[in-house]
């Protein structure tokens, strides 16, 4: 491939998207630059303040958990309070967080504060993922969410090699300057990104259409959607066990930490540098085969670590594979999400979604732990290997109905649907939503009795769609 067909296939990239979403691009690009607390928490615990590995390691699991109650929280504002204010507010929760670290010294000052900043950050998630799905364009989802994971592992690049080379300024300058970032993430939103919160909407004869509340609960009776979740979480706990197990594993072989440090940068320079010619690569095609695809890569490059030896190629070949995996399923299972959410619930679907990220977050290092101290790293490794396989048996198996109805409905959309400009929804549509009598027919796809389904109302095309483990 050329340089001129590179920069064409860039461009055509990075085209084509509304201007709120480049000062969104921005914000977390910034946010990320400045992401220095997880990176560096764990040396901070035990070098810096004298604390145990078995202390670090909790306090780290505890941001996890925060993770787990602030998705659902930041979901349910998202929908409720707005998708703007929300991030603002838990952006400042962040950065306050962040300058708390600086100050804090106590075992137990430390542990809260890193648990509501857990809170915070996996909170302003569901907002912004909410906002992208209703500002870009159905066909152009997953583009920008992959566009937005660029930004957020360039900011992390960038924040490993500048915190490394300014931590002799000290562990609190970081954090301090992780505060400022933040807080500039949140102006960044405050100034110049607009509220995107779907308005009410109102039938043919102007009076407004009554939406089917929508509670977390609700969401979880979802069926399609909650085996999304389900075999989100799966990748998400393969995803996560070569951070805690790689080292170990590594280290096992008589390999020094500073080849870890060389063979897990692989993985932020492969996506800064590939991420935007994969997305190309990748873009149009069947969500089912890009989840089903990403699943078998992550079970092979993680499976292929029990193999790997004492090489450090090797173990580096494994990351690339894995990665690659990453690069395809962050934005596809994003906006798979975004497409089998009603308009007005995103904020709580993309919440209850985060949930499996910071669950895995939570869970996954405990278990990797305890593996390679039990029976050993082979059988982490195994143990990934089926676990991804068996989330691409689901993705083909379980929810290939599901997400292709809503992409074939997403082309009659983009082919101006009938004569009178009206798209006939699925005539399997009940038995995809699943909860008919709770989310309700009318949320999914936009009817409201007697008045026929408007163009466009709640399908679309699942097919656009600190680096810590915890917070991807």
């Amino acid at each position: 491939m050329s340089i001129d067909s590179l920069r064409r296939s860039a461009s055509a990239t990075v085209s084509g998207l509304p201007q709120g979403f480049w000062w969104l691009w921005l914000s977390t690009l910034v946010n990320r630059t400045g992401a220095f607390v997880l990176t560096f928490l764990s040396l901070y615990l035990t070098v810096e303040l004298g604390h145990s590995a078995w202390f670090a390691g909790l306090v780290i699991a505890l941001h996890g958990l925060g993770g787990v109650a602030g998705s659902p929280l930041g979901g349910a504002l998202t929908d409720r309070w707005g998708r703007r204010p929300t991030m603002v507010t838990m952006h400042l929760a962040a950065a306050a967080s962040a300058a708390a670290l600086a100050v804090v010294t106590s075992a137990w000052a430390i542990a809260t504060v890193v648990l509501l900043m857990g809170v915070a950050m996996q909170a302003v998630r569901p907002s912004i993922n909410a906002t992208i799905a209703d500002m870009v364009p159905a066909h152009d989802v997953r583009r920008a969410y992959a566009l937005n994971y660029w930004a957020l592992n360039l900011g992390f690049a960038i924040a490993s090699i500048g915190g490394g080379a300014a931590i002799f300024l000290g562990y609190r300058t970081l954090f301090v300057v992780d505060a400022v970032a933040t807080a500039l993430c949140a102006l960044i939103v405050f100034l110049r990104l607009p509220e995107t919160r779907p308005e009410a909407r109102t039938d043919k004869a102007g009076r407004p259409v009554v939406e089917d509340k929508v509670s977390m609960l609700t969401v979880l009776r979802d069926a399609p959607f909650r085996t999304l979740v389900l075999l989100n979480l799966f990748v998400c706990i393969v995803f996560t066990a070569p951070w805690i197990g790689l080292p170990l594993t590594m280290a096992d072989k008589g390999l020094s930490p500073s080849s870890y440090g060389v063979v897990i940068a692989v993985n932020g320079i492969v996506i800064v540098g590939f991420q935007l010619l994969v997305n190309k690569l990748t873009d149009k095609r069947s969500p089912v085969l890009l989840l089903t695809l990403s699943s078998l890569l992550f079970a092979v490059g993680t499976g292929a670590t029990a193999l790997a030896g004492s090489s450090v190629v090797a173990f580096a070949a494994t990351v690339v594979v894995w990665t690659v995996g990453e690069m395809i399923h962050v934005p596809t299972n994003a906006a798979a999400t975004a497409r089998l959410a009603p308009e007005h619930a995103r904020g709580r679907y993309q919440g209850v979604m985060g949930m499996s990220w910071a669950v895995a977050g939570f869970v996954a290092p405990i278990g990797a732990g305890a593996i390679v101290g039990g029976p050993g790293p082979n059988v982490l490794w195994a143990a990934t290997f089926a676990i991804g396989v068996l989330a691409a048996v689901g993705y083909t198996v379980r929810l290939r109905k599901a997400l292709d109805d809503i992409t074939d409905n997403d082309s009659n959309d983009r082919a101006g649907g009938d004569a009178d400009g009206e798209v006939a929804a699925p005539a399997d549509v009940k038995d995809r939503v699943g909860v008919e009598d709770r989310v309700g027919v009318e949320g999914r796809v936009g009817v409201e009795p007697g008045l026929g389904v408007e163009p466009g109302e709640g399908l679309g095309d699942v097919d656009s769609a600190g680096k810590s483990p915890v917070t991807a």
